[in-house]
């Protein structure tokens, strides 16, 4: 270290030295100075942490035994060598940088980790850190071996990152991938093909096996089903990392993830390779098992493509393959996609719609087959939506059902129908008015009074009971039981006429049938469909004769049947020959505004009444034959 107090010697130093030299006859008197400096260099010296001076230009001007140490030298060895070359500073552009501010005095310190060469050939993680030493302008340069803490990191990481029943990557490693493949691709330029693959699995049946054989079998399992897994990536793999990721997100899920894929033909041959592995059978410790899987498959540009999003239609895709009837894979569709967006838009503002006032009622005529004479009008609800413009029953009512919001809208449909009824009723009186049919899903039955509701209304509005008909598919009526079938009865006996929708199309059993309350049979439009003369063809006589049967059994139990889906005046003639009673469909009219049916009410009503008068008229000439004709405006009319 001798040379290393020559270099670094202050001007006192000097003139002490040269005070010696003249005077050796008077012995030096050591200074305060010198002493701590000694302390100084011999606390450097023996210190355990590896420890060298840089100067302004980056090279080491002292070292410690530990530094020397460290890199399988010795300290004198170490002067005047690059310090920036001994512990690899210039290995990466943003910790250069920071080490050149460090030696010019504009940053305080620097702290990086390193990965060292020992001379002997084994490798050691070290923390380096710099740092100014105060009044000199050189720089204290200091390294730790953090080798083993790296291995703890490493290890405890390796626990965390990965599952402990099949040992694959977990949800957290999987995502940590996922995220660094899509950042790494936005970054490359044709680098890769610049796209991205998933495949999102799921065993059939896997909570059977928990709950019949226990959770140690279905351990088993899934570390038997991970090791196929792994090999079918393995043997289709040739992605950048040479194969593909396979992760449990947990439970039974598992995720194949493909980086830099080729195309969805692709992940559609993994798909087949994996669905074909596992369902080949188990062996687990004497227990043979066969299960299956459904897999949701995703494959698409990673540009605009973001790890939330890329699983979001995977676990759609998943989904879709499960109710397709599971064991199979499934590919994301776009347009289906946007489907279920829409469903799900629908969903979340339906309730909201009924409060907005966003629904309204058109209606469909319900005609006599015999007379021509509107008798009643089916209640048809649309929706206004202010995005998806005009939508009828069939884009929203599963919906309704499935969500429950079919109680709030069912409520406000009743109650509107009711109250246009009796405006019709008000405005046009006649001695038949018309009735208003409704139709009512079973789950207003189950989740509201229905009795109580139609009571109110009918009370609120003034509406007779006879004016009001509920529609029940014929499923939800011929399986009625308990409170549903007590409901139906209650409305039966206050005077609600009850029509089963739909008929013929269900479980019919007809021996129950007659011990429901029901006054309305429909006949649904695939019967009357069979009615229809197409170019070139004949209705089918077996057609006619079913619908026959069916009227003839109606009117013997003492049922009036309507038939649904009337388009031509032949089908209207037809079923008027069978016995129909009345028609609905487009050959009277579409469902239309509560204004046009007033029309039609009023007509009728004029009619009448011009009938009725010609009547009277006709009678009175016949009992005063030698009178004079009767005058249109006379009494009477």
């Amino acid at each position: 270290m001798s040379g290393t107090s020559e270099g670094t010697g202050s001007a006192a130093d000097s003139i002490r030295s040269a005070i010696t030299e003249r005077h050796p006859a008077v012995p030096a008197v050591p200074s305060r100075a010198d002493s701590e400096r000694r302390d100084y260099r011999a606390a450097f010296n023996a210190a355990h942490l590896a420890m060298a001076v840089v100067d302004r230009d980056g090279f080491v001007v002292a070292a410690n035994e530990a530094f020397a140490g460290l890199l399988g030298s010795e300290p004198h060895a170490l002067v005047h060598q690059c310090a920036a070359d001994l512990v690899d500073l210039a290995a990466e552009a943003r910790t250069w940088a920071a080490y050149q501010e460090v030696l010019r005095g504009r940053q305080a310190r620097l702290r990086c980790t390193r990965r060292l060469k020992h001379p002997d050939g084994h490798s050691l993680w070290t923390e380096v850190t710099l740092g100014p030493v105060p009044g000199t302008g050189e720089v204290l340069l200091s390294v730790s071996d953090i080798s083993d803490r790296r291995d703890l990191q490493a290890r405890l990481r390796h626990l965390q990152m990965h599952d402990p029943v099949t040992r694959l990557p977990n949800r957290a490693l999987f995502f940590e991938r996922l995220s660094a493949a899509l950042e790494a691709s936005s970054y490359e330029h044709g680098g890769g093909t610049g796209r991205i693959g998933l495949c999102y699995l799921d065993l059939d049946g896997f909570k059977a096996v928990n709950d019949t054989l226990g959770h140690r079998v279905g351990d088993r399992l899934l570390t038997a089903v991970a090791a196929r897994l792994t090999q079918c990536a393995d043997q289709s793999g040739y992605g950048r990392t040479g194969g593909h990721l396979v992760a449990r997100l947990g439970g039974d899920e598992f995720a194949l993830l493909v980086e830099d894929s080729t195309g969805t033909e692709q992940l559609a041959d993994l798909a087949r390779s994996v669905l074909a592995a596992v369902q080949e059978p188990f062996d687990l410790a004497g227990q043979r098992l066969s299960v299956s899987a459904s897999i949701g498959v995703v494959e698409r540009a990673t540009d605009g493509t973001s790890a939330t999003g890329l699983m979001q239609a995977a676990d759609t895709t998943l989904y879709w393959a499960k109710a397709d009837g599971k064991a199979r894979w499934t590919l994301f569709d776009p347009e289906r996609n946007a489907h279920r967006m829409t469903r799900q838009a629908l969903s979340s503002t339906l309730r909201p719609a009924v409060e907005c006032g966003e629904f309204e009622l058109e209606y469909q005529p319900l005609v006599d087959l015999e007379s021509g004479v509107v008798r009643g009008v089916e209640a048809l609800v649309r929706w206004n939506h202010p995005q998806f413009g005009t939508l009828t029953p069939n884009r929203f009512i599963g919906i309704a059902e499935e969500d429950g919001s079919i109680v709030q809208l069912g409520q406000w449909v009743l109650r509107a129908a009711c109250r246009q009824a009796r405006r019709w009723q008000i405005e046009q009186p006649s001695d038949a008015p018309v009735f208003v049919s409704v139709n009512v899903a079973v789950r207003q039955v189950w989740d509201s009074d229905l009795v109580r509701d139609v009571a109110e209304i009918l009370a609120e509005t003034g509406l007779a009971p006879q004016l009001l008909q509920l529609e029940l598919t014929e499923s939800a009526v011929m399986g009625s039981a308990g409170r549903p079938l007590q409901a139906l009865q209650a409305l039966s006996d206050m005077g609600v006429r009850i029509a089963i929708d739909d008929f013929g199309t269900g479980y019919s059993n007809l021996a129950y049938l007659s011990r429901l309350p029901v006054s309305v049979l429909k006949l649904d439009g695939s019967f009357v469909r069979g009615f229809r003369y197409e170019e070139g063809t004949h209705p089918n006589p077996a057609d006619e004769t079913i619908v026959e049967a069916l009227v003839q059994l109606a009117h013997r139990l003492g049922l009036t049947v309507t038939a649904e889906c009337v388009e031509t005046a032949g089908q209207a003639a037809r079923l008027r020959r069978v016995g129909c009673d009345t028609g609905q469909g487009w050959l009277f009219s579409r469902a239309v505004a509560p204004d046009v049916i007033a029309g039609m009410i009023g007509r009728q009503t004029a009619g009448s009444e011009k009938s009725s008068a010609s009547q009277k008229s006709s009678a009175k000439a016949a009992a005063q034959p030698d009178g004079p004709a009767p005058h249109p405006a006379g009494p009477g009319l």
